[in-house]
């Protein structure tokens, strides 16, 4: 006799309202399908697998649970939403993830209604979802509002801030810290999972409440006695104390990937008229699939793979990336002086400080993900005679502008900025988009800001900024590989404020900023080929501006074009305003400026994202065969 083939439920879900149909004994078989599934559709389009894979069961606890999307369900970063999107109404898309065209990687509100708010930044759900929350309360409509938040977010001020003031919340705000690294609580069993459905518990919320209401009668002295033992003891017992003092009624620890012991902690936290609650989950990263599991990142982010050996696709050989070539160039500085130091906010590898952390342990700091004290804590150091180079992505760096501004530019402290991921981002799309920063930072007394136009610049651009004492200095890159020029074996201090000409010519000028150059010299080679002799210059500074070059060649070039992989604001503002402050626009001049559109650009390949925003030879060629017709 043979076994009776498994009906798989997942095909069965269109929506979380058919998953709520189920019996809870039909979720784990949902749960280990579902799994499956995420696996299999990472392994085609690459992205986020180790968080998802971690909250396969708590997504599913969550829908069924939860009237969703009445309840709002917000995941903090996003990231671990893959399983989240394949329950609500997705899946037939999901392998069109972080494709052109496709599944954003992260949640989108234009996506779905299941997904109330956006993020890809950490450390905002709590903050967002108590909006949600005091507006049903305003508005006297039903539904809850559930943050999930990991605990490397807990690292982020902002969710403390949001924790502080979510008392007037009530019952309708209810917090799930997913802790994935045990870096909380001890490992979790039967015990604590019993203890959590205890205190979760209507009969135990009720005489808890009634405690409280008698401990009110009591003298002012009695009862906050009596109010310090009862949070003190829980705390004690569960690991809460820290959460009971912000306001919310802790429930924890659980473990995530038993449902037998989630859900009716759930049911009984959505049950309750207390609140706010935070319940306290403990899931593994990467969780039920091997080659995640025994990774030592889980898998965080991965290229396409195969499945069965978790092997994943190579990227052809080619030049080294940029954050490599950053992060040797900073070693090396380190080790020729001992007051250079390193800070990065949680992004270790990404920003390739790993390498530095390993060899100068002493001058190397993860603050986690706060980037607004990462900024203060470089002033300090920058304060006390120190070299600190703080490493932080462009799109990350903008949670921390007031520091910069009045810590930083302000006080004239030279923090050394360097700016990874500058420029258009590929497959992230428009939340990780390095786009605004050369506007956001050259708009600063004080500040000084580069570009590398390519490996060898960007060695040369560490250098300077490590000598560089008299103020900030920031320095940006993109992400990807360089152009395989050679790395000098001794960089150049490069002058501040002075661009280089990389090729001469007579009647056009393209000023590029940044790693746009190499386009620039294709246009070139076109528009030469066209009988248009054209010099191409490498500014290399946005701030100071080299002036001198820049006024001789506008003055000396039919047409000029600048060029930059920045928002509306940055280079082409500030040369438009020199050739105002010239006098050059009263002379005729044809000046046009090549920027990032006025939108936020979707994720694709980055090679159609810049000719999707003009930033490519053939819109140089174009922008001038226009100019030059417009006023033949």
């Amino acid at each position: 006799m043979t076994d009776r083939p498994v009906t798989p439920l997942l095909d069965t879900i269109s929506v979380p309202a058919d998953l709520r149909m189920l019996k809870a004994s039909q979720l784990r078989q949902l749960a280990d399908e579902l799994r499956q599934e995420m696996i299999s559709a990472v392994s085609v389009t690459g992205g986020h697998l180790g968080a998802g894979l971690g909250v396969v069961e708590l997504t599913v606890a969550l829908h069924h649970v939860f009237e969703t999307p009445r309840d709002v369900l917000i995941w903090d970063v996003g990231h671990q939403a893959y399983p989240h999107k394949i329950l609500t109404g997705r899946r037939d898309r999901i392998r069109s993830l972080r494709q052109g065209g496709g599944l954003s990687g992260f949640t989108k509100r234009s996506e779905s209604e299941y997904d109330p708010f956006g993020a890809a930044h950490s450390s905002t759900s709590i903050s967002a979802a108590l909006g949600f929350a005091v507006a049903n309360k305003l508005a006297n409509q039903p539904g809850r509002a559930i943050a999930v938040i990991g605990d490397g977010a807990m690292s982020a001020g902002m969710a403390y801030e949001a924790m502080n003031n979510a008392k007037q919340a009530g019952n309708r705000l209810i917090v799930i810290l997913n802790d994935n690294d045990m870096s909380i609580a001890p490992p979790v069993g039967a015990l604590s999972a019993y203890l959590a459905q205890i205190v979760s518990s209507r009969p135990f919320l009720s005489v808890r409440d009634f405690a409280k209401r008698i401990a009110r009668k009591l003298p002012r002295p009695m009862h906050d006695a009596a109010k310090r033992a009862e949070g003190y003891a829980r705390g004690m017992a569960t690991g809460g104390t820290l959460f009971e003092e912000l306001g919310f009624y802790y429930v924890g620890p659980v473990d995530g990937h038993n449902l037998d012991h989630l859900l009716p902690v759930l049911e009984n936290v959505r049950d309750t008229d207390e609140g706010p609650i935070l319940v306290h989950v403990v899931t593994q990263k990467g969780k039920g699939y091997g080659p995640a599991e025994a990774a030592a990142d889980k898998y965080h982010g991965v290229q396409k793979f195969d499945v069965i050996s978790g092997v994943q696709a190579k990227a052809p050989p080619g030049p080294p990336s940029y954050t490599s070539v950053f992060a040797k160039a900073l070693a090396a500085e380190a080790a020729r002086d001992d007051r250079i130091c390193a800070i990065t906010a949680a992004m270790p590898s990404g920003t390739g400080l790993d390498i530095f952390q390993n060899a100068y342990p002493d001058r190397s700091f993860d603050v986690g993900i706060a980037e607004q004290h990462a900024v203060t804590f470089a002033a300090g150091l920058a304060a006390q005679g120190f070299r600190p180079f703080c490493a932080i992505y462009s799109t990350f760096l903008q949670r921390a502008y007031d520091q910069v501004v009045h810590d930083v530019a302000l006080q004239n402290l030279p923090v050394r900025f360097a700016i990874d991921r500058a420029g258009l981002v590929g497959a992230d799309g428009a939340t990780h988009a390095g786009s605004f920063d050369v506007t956001y930072l050259a708009t600063l007394p004080n500040m000084v800001v580069m570009a590398a136009a390519d490996e060898a610049e960007l060695t040369h651009m560490v250098h300077t900024a490590a000598l560089h004492d008299s103020g900030p200095i920031a320095l940006r890159y993109p992400r990807g590989n360089g152009t395989g020029v050679a790395i000098p074996a001794t960089p150049e201090r490069l002058e501040i404020g002075k661009g280089r000409m990389v090729r001469e010519g007579k009647t056009v000028a393209i000023l590029s900023l940044g790693t746009r150059l190499e386009e620039a010299l294709k246009a070139a080679d076109q528009l030469e080929a066209l009988g248009l002799s054209t010099s191409v210059a490498d500014l290399r500074f946005a701030k100071p501006l080299d002036e001198t070059l820049i006024s001789r060649l506008l003055t000396t070039h039919e047409v000029a074009i600048t060029i930059e992989e920045g928002a509306i604001g940055g280079l082409g503002a500030h040369v438009l305003t020199l050739a105002s402050d010239q006098g050059l626009i009263d002379n005729g001049l044809k000046l046009r400026t090549l920027r990032l559109p006025d939108v936020f650009q979707d994720h694709d390949k980055p090679e159609k994202q810049y000719a999707d925003a003009g930033l490519d030879a053939e819109t140089i060629v174009a922008t001038v065969l226009a100019a030059l017709r417009k006023n033949s």
